[in-house]
């Protein structure tokens, strides 16, 4: 169950994906947008995790998700980003930030800033790049939850789960990175140390066969 909310968001980043949002946020290197793409699922991941923790917080998630994102987002990613599915969607769907606003909160600006580091993408650029796919992150989470029929302790559970395994995963250290830092409440302590972990932290999203 874990394996398949990130090989579903792993699937939605493909290479030619890569390309669409490189292109976005101003033609930006695509290696580089890639490290920051991986960066941002990550931390995205990580910081839903933490917020389901709480039944609050779960339960909050769990309304977000059966209102506003059914998955559907997935289907065409590419002309979402282009804008050409705006109209057609739900509003909510697309709002990457109030997404990140109630899944981050004060710990935003940090969370670009240590994924610009890693990336070496420009700070700008990455800010950009996580409204973009916060989005999708959310349509990959309601997409699994319609999918197995999950309530407010399953997707607690599927996030617990998911960011575990990952964690453990030694191709994808950038989990880590990204829990350590929200386990730090956003206080810089961690940004200090990414320069000199260098991208290979980022590799694993895109790494993995």
């Amino acid at each position: 169950m874990e394996a398949n909310l990130m090989n579903l968001l792993q699937g939605s980043l493909s290479e030619g994906m890569i390309d669409q949002l490189s292109q976005q946020i101003g033609g930006a290197d695509k290696q580089k947008t890639a490290a920051a793409a991986s960066g941002i699922v990550n931390t995205l991941m990580g910081a839903l995790a933490k917020n389901a923790e709480s039944t609050e917080g779960a339960q909050s998630l769990n309304n977000a998700l059966e209102r506003d994102h059914d998955g559907s987002i997935l289907n065409d990613v590419i002309g979402m980003l282009s804008g050409q599915q705006v109209q057609a969607q739900n509003p909510s769907m697309l709002n990457g930030s109030g997404i990140l606003k109630h899944v981050l909160g004060n710990n935003q600006g940090g969370a670009v800033q240590m994924i610009s580091q890693l990336s070496g993408l420009d700070s700008d650029k990455t800010g950009s790049l996580m409204t973009m796919l916060a989005p999708v992150v959310m349509g990959a989470l309601g997409k699994t939850k319609r999918e197995q029929g999950l309530d407010m302790a399953g997707i607690a559970s599927l996030l617990s789960g998911t960011v575990s395994a990952e964690r453990a995963n030694t191709n994808n250290p950038a989990i880590d990175m990204a829990m350590k830092f929200l386990d730090s409440d956003g206080d810089g302590s961690v940004v200090d140390d990414v320069a000199s972990i260098g991208m290979k932290m980022l590799g694993g999203l895109f790494g993995r066969k």
